[in-house]
């Protein structure tokens, strides 16, 4: 195992996969041992979060052809030598901030596109990091007050929010929050805690018509996500349970949130 003093920089390594693989084993044990850069290390995930959140309309619209040109150093050879250089410096600076937050670069042709089911659960993860650590404020509304914690989270959200009963999967509800969800608005998030003091987070927001369902994982062996968008309502389980099992949590959370539309 290699072993050496790890930086800021190998924060920002590690996020965007860049990290070598035979450091990963000690570098996790380096953010173990030092729990402000573990924390630092959740600040960056939000922020890239945030980021992708806040430029997600920019980040789809096509390439100008400009840009495009002088990427691939193809400028019209009329154009002016400050203004090929200027361009090609302001390409670089877009490339870099875009793909520089998490690797979101597909080729020339799909600059900075990235998925809504993948921000969302980015958010949800992003969240779960920051919160589930917290002992004495992880939630604004305790589960002792669990009526007023739905009526609240379900104004601010603008969907009908019915907390699930995960009793049955071992987890107790802690409480909740509100947070901001980028383009989204506003997001519900459900803590969750087992016996054994492992948290998981339910991470719910108003999505568009869209369908889907899926897994994602922000880092390697960080917490993984198991989301849905379906009847308008964007969700993900997050946890770092064994696969089987946290799938299992978010089957019995999602049959019981659509319940709740309902009831």
């Amino acid at each position: 195992m290699t072993r050496r003093d790890f930086t800021d920089r190998d924060i920002h390594m590690a996020l965007d996969g860049e990290l070598p693989g035979e450091e990963r084993v000690a570098y996790d044990a380096w953010l173990e041992a030092n729990p402000e850069m573990k924390a630092k290390s959740a600040r960056y995930i939000a922020d890239r979060a945030a980021l992708r959140a806040a430029l997600a309309g920019v980040m789809d619209e096509p390439v100008p052809a400009k840009l495009r040109q002088a990427v691939l150093g193809e400028a019209p050879a009329r154009t002016p030598a400050w203004r090929s250089r200027w361009w090609l410096s302001a390409a670089a600076a877009a490339v870099l901030t875009v793909g520089g937050f998490g690797g979101y670069l597909a080729g020339i042709d799909g600059v900075g596109r990235s998925e809504s089911d993948d921000q969302l659960a980015e958010q949800a993860i992003a969240a779960h990091l920051i919160y589930a650590a917290e002992k004495r404020h992880a939630v604004e509304v305790p589960a002792s007050d669990k009526d007023h914690l739905q009526t609240w989270l379900s104004n601010r959200v603008g969907l009908k929010l019915v907390a699930p009963d995960l009793a049955a999967e071992g987890f107790a509800l802690v409480g909740g929050r509100l947070l901001p969800a980028g383009e989204r608005g506003k997001a519900a998030m459900l803590l969750y805690e087992d016996a054994k003091g492992e948290r998981i987070s339910l991470f719910v927001t108003a999505e568009s018509s869209q369908t889907t369902k899926g897994t994602y994982t922000a880092e390697a062996d960080g917490p993984e996500a198991v989301y849905w968008l379906d009847k308008g309502y964007g969700c993900a389980v997050v946890g770092s349970l064994p696969p089987e099992r946290l799938s299992e949590v978010a089957k019995s959370a999602y049959g019981q949130l659509l319940a709740g539309i309902s009831s």
